[in-house]
């Protein structure tokens, strides 16, 4: 089953990883141990095949929004709406199970310092064509 993993932060102190740029920064060993965990986890994904894709999305200014109204395409610049929290990446995850995709989903970094939105991907194959 596949589950989208959705990685909110704050768009004032966004960086990638999000936890690695806090109000408080964070003291040398505590970031090193982090980054093990992460990068413990991005490992264990990954050889598991259980890691399909992930990227980064690039900073919310970079961001093009399009409406099409009456047949007019309108392009504006920066998100929709103003937001506390943006989407800042994602992870497509393929697992046995949604208690396996949980506890994935949990393990990110950003669960403790952000949000992160676990979200199943629809099935489609049996709509018409």
């Amino acid at each position: 089953m596949k589950y989208v993993v959705l990685i909110h932060s704050n768009p004032a102190s966004w960086v990638h990883p999000m936890f690695l740029h806090q109000h408080e920064p964070l003291e040398p060993e505590a970031r090193e141990t982090k980054l093990k965990e992460f990068a413990a986890l991005m490992t264990e994904i990954h050889q598991s095949g259980e890691l399909v894709e992930s990227a980064a999305l690039d900073a919310p200014s970079t961001t093009k929004t399009l409406r099409i109204r009456d047949e007019q395409l309108t392009v504006t610049d920066g998100p929709f709406v103003d937001v506390k929290e943006h989407l800042a990446g994602f992870f497509l995850i393929d697992v046995a199970s949604e208690e396996r995709a949980i506890e994935i989903a949990s393990r990110m970094p950003d669960a403790r310092y952000g949000t992160v939105e676990l979200r199943p991907l629809a099935d489609l194959s049996d709509m018409e064509r």
